[in-house]
C-alpha cells in the first residue's frame, strides 16, 4: 500500500455535541475513532478534540432513560480524509478494536463508512472522489437520480486490492448498481 499517515486524522471540523446515558463508554468510543484526547472533563460534560482545536466535540452526561429525542434530529456527522489510503487505515485500525461499519457506501461523489457509536449516533467517515465541480455534474446526472444514495461497497476487498497495487483511480470508480 501506498505511504500513508500512520495515524490519519480529519482533516477539518468546527464541533458537535452529543448528549449520553453511556456516558464513559462514548467518551471512549469517540477517543478510538477519531483519535482524540480530552481537552476538559468534570462530572457532566467532556471536550474531545483531535487538532489544537479547543474542542470538536462536547459529551453531556444524561440520566440513563433521558430520551429527549423525537422523530426529527441529527441523521449523522461526517469527516472527511484527505485520501483513500488515509480512510483505508483508518479502517483498518478502528476494526483491530472490534469498530466496523454498518454501511459503506459509494456514492458516487464521495466513498464512505458509516459507523454507529454506542448510543447510535452515525458518524460518516469518506473521501471525496470528485472535485465540488465534477460532484456537482453527478447530482444532476441521470445516474444519480435512479439511485441518490449509492452502492454497497466492500472495505475489507479494498484495502486487500490496494495492497495489492491497484490504482486509487481504479478503486473509486463509482459503478451503479
Amino acid at each position: 500500500m501506498p505511504e500513508h499517515s500512520a495515524e490519519p486524522r480529519p482533516a477539518k471540523f468546527a464541533h458537535f455535541v452529543l448528549r449520553s446515558p453511556r456516558w464513559e463508554e462514548s467518551i471512549r468510543w469517540w477517543r478510538t475513532v477519531l483519535l482524540a484526547e480530552v481537552r476538559h472533563q468534570n462530572d457532566f460534560l467532556c471536550f474531545l478534540t483531535y487538532d489544537d482545536e479547543h474542542h470538536r466535540l462536547a459529551i453531556v452526561k444524561v440520566p440513563e432513560g433521558d430520551n429527549r429525542r423525537s422523530t426529527a434530529g441529527l441523521e449523522h456527522v461526517a469527516f472527511t480524509y484527505a485520501n483513500l489510503d488515509d480512510l483505508l487505515a483508518t479502517y483498518t485500525r478502528l476494526k483491530a478494536h472490534g469498530i466496523t461499519p454498518h454501511a459503506p457506501v459509494h456514492h458516487g461523489m464521495t466513498l464512505s463508512l458509516y459507523y454507529a457509536d454506542p448510543d447510535a449516533n452515525q458518524v460518516e467517515l469518506q473521501i471525496d472522489v470528485l472535485d465540488p465541480g465534477a460532484a456537482e455534474a453527478f447530482m444532476n446526472s441521470e445516474v444519480f437520480a435512479a439511485n441518490p444514495i449509492g452502492v454497497p461497497w466492500d472495505p475489507d476487498e479494498m484495502v486487500a486490492q490496494r495492497a495489492a497495487g491497484r490504482s486509487v483511480e481504479e478503486l473509486v470508480e463509482y459503478v451503479p448498481a
